[in-house]
């Protein structure tokens, strides 16, 4: 199943949420939304700097992530960055795989 790293940072609104709710609250809503796409949550950390929050999220497809991403997104409570999160095997398999090209100016 793709997985993907999930880095958010809370907007003042999506913050106030957060200070009103608690991380359990918060956790459990990203697990209900994340189960009912046949996904996983694998891990939820919330941190401190330039995010406010990073999860580690298997999906069954990249069109499960892309929904949930547009819906976190139109809340207006996040920013969020979505980052597909590939397996060694897969980029051993990627560095075998031929591919034709031509850089610019050759």
């Amino acid at each position: 199943m793709p997985k993907f790293l999930i880095q958010a940072t809370y907007t003042p609104d999506g913050a106030k949420g957060l200070l009103k709710e608690g991380a359990s609250g918060r956790r459990a809503a990203v697990d209900r939304v994340v189960n009912d796409l046949g996904g996983k949550v694998e891990a939820m950390y919330f941190t401190f700097g330039e995010d406010d929050l990073v999860c580690i999220i298997d999906f069954p497809d990249a069109v499960s992530m892309a929904a949930v991403s547009l819906t976190v997104k139109a809340s207006g409570a996040l920013h969020t960055r979505a980052t597909p999160l590939l397996t060694l095997d897969e980029i051993d398999k990627a560095s075998r795989r031929q591919v034709t090209f031509r850089a610019p100016g050759e």
